[in-house]
């Protein structure tokens, strides 16, 4: 009989990791509040129940007697995710101490103060507390909640009347009640990110990957363009942060799973923000899977219902240099509108570099105007490897050339392209 797998949310990113659960021949049940959700649509079976409705998704686990719950795509519901395996007695990679670490950009803060870990400067405010700015830091700041990710009620603020209204929406995406000011980091800051494997309690640098941002959205929070990996400044992080970051791991107690953690790298200085403790959006695994031969997300299904974690031979396998190979993930961010064409993707597709293509929307949906300036304004992530980053960089151009979206008034509905990335 087909193993019974709860998968928690109901994202585009969680679809690819629904596909992969079915293709397992997994029994495979999407929970989530809205019924049109992606990730519900090739599910076995899914429901209507909000992640955060532990006590009716365990019930529903106990009857339909399931042998494990996973967390897909989403940062805010890792905490009920491990709340309803312990009380269903079901492996769960996040410790308590994670949860705190990995899912609050206060509780991140604090283990890297206590662990050494440069972060970006900045102090919180409470619902209760009058609204001040950090000692020290001028305008513009970056105002942001401290328990959502993919941009939710992140805002650049550049003008006092701004900043205080700012803080005032920005409390009302925290279910916390509780937003953080930051010195913004501006486009003279470069962005990377670091993607780890726990495996039996070690700590393993999975990838590193530079990112590119678009700065054309105004004062919203800067959504990526683009991917490239390695990153350069890998031996530059190695030499500086891996230490660092792997006491602070240690002393989460974590043993299994994968994180991604996002820097800004100002004058060779790291300031890190903004932990995911879950599979990602930009879907470093996608890239890992292609070139180094470990699928993260068989991983952690494999996990969910048995405990196991991965093969003995992953440490042999697991290369963050990539083999010696480039890879880009391509991001393509739309305006607001009704999407009335998408011309080329089938093309782009067949592309001998092209691997995946995770796809958001489709013809003749909609992307509301408030969704930009989040990672929900993005139609298609492009997965792109090859020996050389020339050759990424032409695939780049044949993608820029052959993609096409308008909107129902014949308009480009692509915001901007990333660029070639320097060789």
């Amino acid at each position: 009989m087909a193993k019974k797998l709860i998968i928690l949310g109901g994202n585009p990113e969680t679809a690819v990791l629904v596909d992969i659960a079915v293709s397992m021949g997994i029994h495979t049940i999407v929970v989530g509040p809205n019924p049109n959700e992606p990730a519900k649509k090739n599910a076995t079976e899914s429901y209507d129940i909000d992640g955060f409705d532990v006590d009716s998704i365990v019930n529903l686990a106990r009857e339909k007697e399931v042998d494990g719950v996973l967390v897909g795509v989403v940062d805010i519901l890792v905490k009920p995710y491990r709340e309803i395996c312990l009380k269903l007695g079901l492996p769960c990679y996040a410790t308590e101490n994670a949860v705190e670490a990995f899912c609050s950009k206060d509780g991140y803060k604090k283990y890297c103060a206590e662990n050494g870990v440069q972060d970006i400067p900045g102090i919180y405010i409470t619902k209760d507390d009058k609204i001040r700015k950090p000692k020290g830091l001028e305008l513009p700041l970056m105002v942001k909640p401290v328990d959502r990710g993919g941009g939710v009620g992140m805002k650049i603020c550049r003008d006092e009347e701004d900043y205080n209204a700012t803080i005032e929406k920005a409390l009302k995406f925290s279910k916390k009640g509780v937003v953080l000011v930051e010195k913004y980091m501006d486009e003279n800051c470069d962005d990377m990110c670091a993607y780890y494997t726990f495996k039996d309690g070690v700590p393993h640098l999975s990838a590193t990957f530079d990112r590119t941002l678009t700065r054309k959205q105004g004062d919203s929070s800067p959504i990526a363009l683009g991917t490239k990996y390695p990153s350069k400044y890998t031996k530059s992080f190695i030499d500086k942060v891996h230490p660092k970051l792997s006491q602070l791991f240690k002393s989460t107690n974590v043993q299994t799973g994968v994180i991604n953690i996002q820097f800004f790298v100002e004058n060779g200085e790291f300031y890190s923000y903004d932990p995911g403790f879950r599979l990602q959006g930009e879907a470093p695994h996608l890239h890992l899977v292609h070139i180094n031969g470990f699928d993260h997300r068989k991983m952690l299904i494999n996990y969910a219902l048995t405990g196991v974690f991965g093969e003995d031979d992953f440490a042999n396998k697991n290369d963050y240099m990539m083999k010696g190979k480039v890879a880009s993930s391509v991001w393509v961010l739309l305006h607001g509108g009704t999407i009335a064409n998408i011309e080329g993707l089938e093309t782009i597709k067949s592309h001998k570099n092209v691997h995946f293509v995770v796809e958001r929307f489709k013809t003749g949906d909609t992307v509301k105007d408030e969704w930009v300036g989040t990672e929900r304004q993005i139609l298609c992530r492009i997965y792109t490897a090859a020996d050389s980053i020339s050759e990424i960089n032409e695939t780049i151009e044949d993608i820029k050339d052959t993609l096409k979206v308008t909107d129902n008034k014949g308009e480009n509905m692509i915001i901007e392209w990333l660029e070639p990335w320097d060789a």
